[in-house]
Parts: C-alpha cells; structure tokens; sequence
C-alpha cells in the first residue's frame, strides 16, 4: 500500500476508525490474531479465546490450519494457474504469509484489493500490508455483504475483464442467513469473467467438530459478531456453478497439503472452484 493510503479507493480515515474499536467484547479478528500468536488483541480477547480453547482445544489448529491453506492455495493460483489479481475478503488482521504477500513472492506484478469493515484491521492495515514495486496492494473498508460497493471499488485497481480469485476464508460463517450468504458469492462471482476462482473455507460441525458446538455457543453470547457452522451440503452450494479443483471439499488443513505443509484434520472445509 501507498504511504499516502489506497489510491482511489473507498477508505476510511483509521485516525477515526481507530475510535470504533471496542476493548470492552471480544472480536473475532483479534482472538483470531491471539490463536495465531499475534500481539493485536486485548485482555478480552484472550479470556474469550482461552475460554473457546477450553472447550475446544483444537481451535488453535483450525486457525494455523486456515492460515496455511491460504498459503497453498495462493501459492498454487498465482504460480500454476497464472492468477495475477486477488481480492480477499474478511481479510482479518495482518500476519505472516498475507495473501499479497504469497502472491506477490510468486508473481511480483500481482494486484490484491483487502476488504474487511472491522475497525481494528483498518487501524493496521496501512502499516501492515505493503506491496511490491511492481504490483499493487489496496484496502478497503466494506462490509462483505455490500458486493456492489467491493466490485465498484475493486475496480479501480483490479480489472474485472480479466480472472480474479475471490478469497472468502472463514468470512461467511458470519452471515447467519444461508441465503443471503449464497447471495453474496453469487452477486461477486456472477461479475467475474470465466477463469475466475472462488477459495472458501467455512467450520462445521462436522469432520470431528461437534465438540465445537457449545463453543460456538459461548461464543455468540460473548464476542462478536455472531457465528454459525454449517454442514458439507449447505458449503457445497457455495460451489454451485463452478469446476471445484482436486481435492474437492475436504478439511482445509488437507487441502494439497503433504507431510511438510498439511497437518491433523480440522473442523474447517476449504474448497476452491473455478469459474467455467
């Protein structure tokens, strides 16, 4: 990102985004940050994430297991596919291997447009997401709902004519309505040109997860936002219209993983699907 901020687009000031964090809840992206080893967060935080952890102790490999599939998948679309332009949606707060980072490690000149509208990432994500000289890294304040906004701001450093990959991981799990979270992939994918790809990962309480229920519970009565998991059905219509890539729906820490890179498995889906 440009020390003068995003050129062009829809960006809030973070001097005054920075008077929209609440310490007093805990936030999803930064108790995401604490399972991660980060530093972001606060007292809340780390009560709320101990607290999950206790009742679910394999949370912290669902996170590391998110961040790394990030890795594969980005690695794989930028490299093998030829994928020069991303946008990644629920960015979340910045740490090792971000998607322009891997991106741009791989094709230099790649462009990636972050979307998040938790206050906390916008504070960080001037200092934090840095491009390389060829390509280009733009923030922008959104809420992932509002896809008519994303794409119209996007636009200004993505070109839509071309193949973008679309990064959702563990954002739709925050809308609660399963329509309206198909609403969202379909008003964003249906934009796209053919070659695009959509890369997902979503809990469920599936794939050994149903201990996770009454942390999700627990959760919903003291974080925020809300969260809902969702089965391998509900995930798969995510998908509808698109060749999903080998290996298919499968936990995201076993997604082309191999011994150096994959780990246990993980309540959490990932699947990525191409746009015909």
């Amino acid at each position: 990102m440009s020390p003068t901020g995003a050129r062009g687009a829809e960006v809030t000031d973070p001097r005054t985004a920075s008077a929209r964090v609440r310490s007093d809840i805990a936030h999803n992206s930064r108790v995401w940050n604490y399972w991660l080893g980060g530093q972001d967060n606060y007292p809340v935080d780390r009560v709320v994430g101990n607290r999950v952890t206790a009742m679910y102790p394999s949370i912290g490999e669902v996170a590391r297991a998110d961040r790394a599939f990030l890795g594969r998948v980005v690695h794989h679309l930028a490299g093998d596919v030829g994928i020069g332009q991303f946008l990644d949606i629920g960015t979340g707060l910045p740490t090792v291997n971000n998607t322009h980072e891997v991106a741009q490690h791989t094709a230099p000149d790649a462009r990636i447009v972050y979307v998040d509208n938790d206050p906390t990432v916008l504070v960080h994500a001037r200092s934090l997401l840095t491009s390389s000289p060829e390509g280009a890294t733009e923030y922008l304040d959104a809420d992932a709902r509002d896809t008519e906004r994303i794409l119209r701001a996007a636009e200004r450093t993505l070109d839509l004519r071309r193949p973008v990959a679309v990064m959702m991981l563990g954002i739709l799990n925050f809308v609660l309505d399963t329509d309206e979270a198909r609403s969202v992939v379909t008003g964003l994918m249906d934009a796209l040109p053919s070659g695009s790809h959509l890369v997902l990962t979503h809990p469920t309480l599936e794939l050994g997860g149903e201990g996770n229920e009454a942390a999700m519970s627990f959760w919903n009565k003291n974080a925020t936002p809300p969260i809902t998991a969702r089965s391998r059905f509900e995930f798969a219509a995510f998908l509808d219209g698109l060749d999903i890539l080998d290996p298919g729906i499968v936990s995201c820490s076993r997604w082309r993983a191999d011994a150096r890179t994959g780990g246990p498995e993980v309540a959490q889906f990932g699947a990525v699907g191409r746009k015909p």
